[in-house]
Order: structure tokens, then C-alpha cells, then sequence
């Protein structure tokens, strides 16, 4: 690997990491688990209250599998993307179930959790237990296509080449791996972002390719996701309400909710499809385990 890289970004991490619990030394797998799912698609400002507040009301797997799934929903709270909180849920009743409490360290043990995938079980296994693997989140990927392959942004999913790069790009120890891994994405967020990076602050800038090719612009567009008027929009109200209500609600009480009734009862019916509600025998909806 081009050794001449790792020194650099790690000393710039140590001197310019942002201040993260789930970076805090001693910091629990439960913890780095959690952050991980929840900072999937949400930045990072509003992932650390509502992190704060889930380790809170549960500190461990066990406290969470105690509670129904409807209550992890709730406490989701405005994340977006609620589906990662039923996964969450689930992870935490298996880990109970079959880890006796504890968040396994082995990639492939992580890789059978709900909703963790390649990027997820790679991350947990390296930021909670030290271990060495290749990890691929955006911000990983746009630092090395600039870096390495001289490209303003990455491809839209990871390639088979990307993962050999990062894997040759790893330093032999495993505490130095895990170090470097975190630096690069840190690099990624602060330095080397998407819209306006920061060149003249980027400690490797004269190894860059991108840089040394002039800065060449991507043919591939990134494109922006609508969210007004869309039925992700219509079902986070849906359950907005029934987040707020401590009792389940009839089918007329979504009606505040979106004024397109079509539209309203797609979203309801993808909610339920989704196992975000649960609709009960006497026509009344609830959160999932919440039939009181």
C-alpha cells in the first residue's frame, strides 16, 4: 500500500476528530451498533441527541428486547427511515436470545444481525473491537475515487475493486488498520466533502490524482431526493401521530395527516406492510406490540 499515506491522515486525525461518543474510549459495541444504524442517511448533528437518548432509556441489547418494537418506533422519533429502528429491535432480541446480551465481534456473526450490511458489519467490527477490515461508507469511497482513481465521486454501490483497494490500503496492525479507517472517513466529512472540499486543508493533497488531473468533473450526476409531497413524507406524519398517541388510533384520525386520501392510504398500507403498524381487529391501528 502507498505507506506514505497513512502517517499523514492519521496525525491529522488526531489533532482535528470531532469529538463523537461513540469514539469516547471505553465507548461500548451496544453503543457504536446504535450509532451506526442510525447515522445511515442522517447526519451526524441529528444523530447525536436522539443517540444520547436511546443509550439512555437502553443502555444494553437486553433493555431494548425487553420493550415491544412499537416503543423503539416511537423513540426513533423524526430520524427518518424508521424501518432501522424495528432492525435495531430485532438485532437487540437476537443478541439477547443468542449472544447472552453481548455484541458478537465476528464479521460474519455481525453480517446474520438485521440490517446490518457489508459497510454496517465491517464498521461494528472495527470501531467497537479493533478489527481489521475494509470500510466503505460514502465518505470513504469519494476520498479514495479522488485519491486513488483520480475521480471527483465513486460509482453508485461499491465494486469488487473498490473493496481490493481499500483491503491493499489497510496497514498491517490491526490497531493501526482500525485507526486508519476512521481517519479516512473523518477526512471524508470534514475535508474531502462532496460539494466544496477543502484541498488546501487535506493533508495528503499532493498525492491526489484528482487534483494532479485538474480537478475533472464526473459524467455521472448526483441527484437530489425529493421529499415534499412524497408518500415517505406522508408516512412520517401517519406516524407522527401515532408516535404522540399512547393509544391506537382509528382510521379517520390520519385524516389531519395528508389531504390526498389515495395517497394517505398507500402510505398506510406500506406502513403496515412494512411492520411500522400494526392494524388490529376492531379496525384500529398501533404501533407494532402496542394493542392496549
Amino acid at each position: 500500500m502507498p505507506s506514505s499515506l497513512t502517517e499523514p491522515i492519521i496525525d491529522w486525525y488526531a489533532k482535528h476528530a470531532r469529538d463523537l461518543p461513540w469514539r469516547a474510549p471505553g465507548v461500548t459495541p451496544w453503543s457504536v451498533l446504535v450509532s451506526e444504524i442510525m447515522l445511515q442517511q442522517t447526519p451526524v448533528s441529528r444523530v447525536l441527541p436522539a443517540h444520547a437518548a436511546w443509550l439512555e432509556r437502553w443502555p444494553e441489547p437486553k433493555a431494548l428486547a425487553a420493550d415491544p418494537a412499537g416503543e423503539a418506533v416511537r423513540q426513533w422519533g423524526r430520524l427518518g427511515y424508521p424501518r432501522r429502528a424495528l432492525r435495531l429491535h430485532a438485532t437487540a432480541c437476537i443478541v439477547a436470545s443468542q449472544y447472552a446480551g453481548n455484541i458478537p465481534e465476528d464479521h460474519d456473526e455481525l453480517l446474520k444481525l438485521p440490517g446490518l450490511g457489508a459497510y454496517t458489519a465491517a464498521a461494528v467490527a472495527v470501531f467497537a473491537f479493533g478489527k481489521k477490515h475494509a470500510v466503505l461508507d460514502t465518505n470513504v469511497r469519494r476520498v479514495f475515487a479522488r485519491l486513488i482513481a483520480g475521480k471527483q465521486y465513486p460509482g453508485t454501490a461499491p465494486s469488487t475493486a473498490e473493496y481490493r483497494m481499500a483491503e491493499a490500503l489497510l496497514p498491517e496492525d490491526d490497531a493501526t488498520a482500525a485507526r486508519w479507517s476512521v481517519a479516512v472517513m473523518e477526512l471524508g466529512a470534514l475535508v474531502c466533502t462532496a460539494a466544496s472540499p477543502a484541498c488546501a486543508r487535506c493533508p495528503v493533497r499532493e498525492q491526489c490524482k484528482w487534483r494532479a488531473a485538474g480537478y475533472p468533473e464526473s459524467d455521472e450526476k448526483r441527484k437530489v431526493q425529493r421529499y415534499e409531497g412524497t408518500d415517505r413524507q406522508c408516512r412520517g406524519r401517519i406516524l407522527a401521530l401515532l408516535r404522540d398517541s399512547r393509544a391506537p388510533l382509528g382510521i379517520t384520525h390520519f385524516d389531519i395527516a395528508w389531504p390526498d386520501n389515495a395517497q394517505r392510504a398507500r402510505a398506510l398500507d406500506g406502513l403496515v406492510a412494512d411492520g411500522l403498524v400494526d392494524p388490529l381487529p376492531d379496525g384500529r391501528f398501533a404501533l407494532p406490540g402496542e394493542q392496549a
